[in-house]
């Protein structure tokens, strides 16, 4: 039994999809000290009947609709490729369940809309699933920015790409699925960059002023292979962003003032990618500051004990990733997707860019 708690105040959650980010957070439900997996599902029963047995669910449901009909489920983990979020989401908050939707939040600005009006409607909670915004490590980092631990703020360099192979079933290289590197790990990036840009100013976070873009795109499908992009402030910060599906990227995050430079190491998947969080603190005058994070229950873990501690506490927004600020991450991503020349089916329905 989890931490001294009863079975009647877990979490009950529900997973809806059964890849390779629904076991990470199948296996993460154990570490948890708020939660616990009641259900899974997938397009294809037998999928879900076999992700239920590698993982230790107690139920697969029939269909996506059975599990959102069960009224014991109370929080839905939305883990299906990008171009199914808003018609899963929706029907998740329309159920009246609350909502973690893995990133990003939909494939286009408009969809993103369409579920936070949902959500609205509803009085649920909606969080998009950036687990690293959950993380103590970006926390410290926030405070420490509003602090001005390193003068003004003028650089981030936010590099975050790995290859993902070449087999042809992957879903990263189907423009039908949304597949690219912006959509895949340029999300995180321009998080992270919107978020620091926020707390430099004292907010929560701030949309750049200008967003210039270029990549290569894959000869067959239109998916972009690699990214980059140039985030610009009026206020004279500029940050430097590089994505990429088919080459491994140094992902540190680097920050440079005008009295010195953080570093962190692993800034977008902390305790599973890039070696164990830190925070490097380099100044002339002081020289060099580690900032080390004990063990915690894991990335995601603590991801699904901060949105327990949300719903529990009957918030329907994410003090860590508002509503507003997914809404600017989306619109961000789609101009550059817009400056590389990617297209997908949903942009085609929202009509021309």
């Amino acid at each position: 039994m989890k931490s001294g708690r009863s079975v009647s105040e877990w979490a009950a959650w529900g997973i809806l999809g059964t890849g390779g980010i629904a076991t990470l957070f199948a296996a993460a439900m154990h570490a948890s000290s708020s939660g616990r997996l009641a259900a899974v599902a997938s397009r294809d029963p037998a999928r879900a009947r076999a992700f239920a047995a590698r993982v230790g669910s107690p139920s697969a449901a029939a269909s996506y609709a059975t599990l959102l009909g069960d009224p014991a489920i109370e929080i839905v983990y939305v883990a299906t490729p990008h171009p199914t979020h808003a018609e899963l989401a929706i029907a998740a908050l329309e159920a009246g369940k609350h909502v973690l939707c893995e990133k990003p939040l939909a494939v286009t600005h408009a969809d993103a809309e369409r579920i936070v009006d949902a959500a609205r409607r509803a009085g649920r909670f909606l969080v998009e699933g950036f687990a690293f915004r959950h993380h103590p490590q970006t926390r410290r980092l926030v405070e420490l920015l509003r602090d001005g631990i390193v003068g003004e703020v003028r650089a981030v360099d936010a590099p975050f790409g790995y290859d993902a192979g070449t087999t042809p079933e992957n879903y990263l290289f189907e423009r039908e699925l949304a597949g690219g590197s912006i959509l895949d790990v340029g999300c995180y990036p321009v998080a992270m960059v919107r978020l620091i840009a926020g707390a430099v100013s004292g907010l929560p976070f701030r949309d750049p002023d200008v967003i210039v873009g270029t990549g290569a795109l894959h000869p067959e499908h239109g998916i972009d292979l690699d990214a980059a992009a140039v985030a610009r402030y009026d206020d004279g910060l500029t940050a430097q962003l590089m994505c990429s599906i088919r080459t491994v990227l140094d992902t540190s995050l680097r920050i440079t003032g005008t009295s010195g430079t953080v570093t962190l190491p692993s800034a977008w998947l902390p305790e599973r990618w890039g070696g164990p969080p830190v925070i490097v603190i380099e100044r002339p005058e002081m020289g060099s500051e580690r900032i080390d994070f004990g063990p915690t229950a894991g990335l995601y873990a603590t991801e699904i004990d901060a949105v327990v501690t949300h719903v529990r506490a009957g918030r329907i927004e994410a003090p860590e990733m508002t509503w507003d600020d997914s809404l600017g991450n989306v619109r961000t991503l789609d101009a550059w997707r817009s400056a590389v020349g990617v297209r997908y089916p949903d942009d085609e329905r929202v009509g021309p860019a």
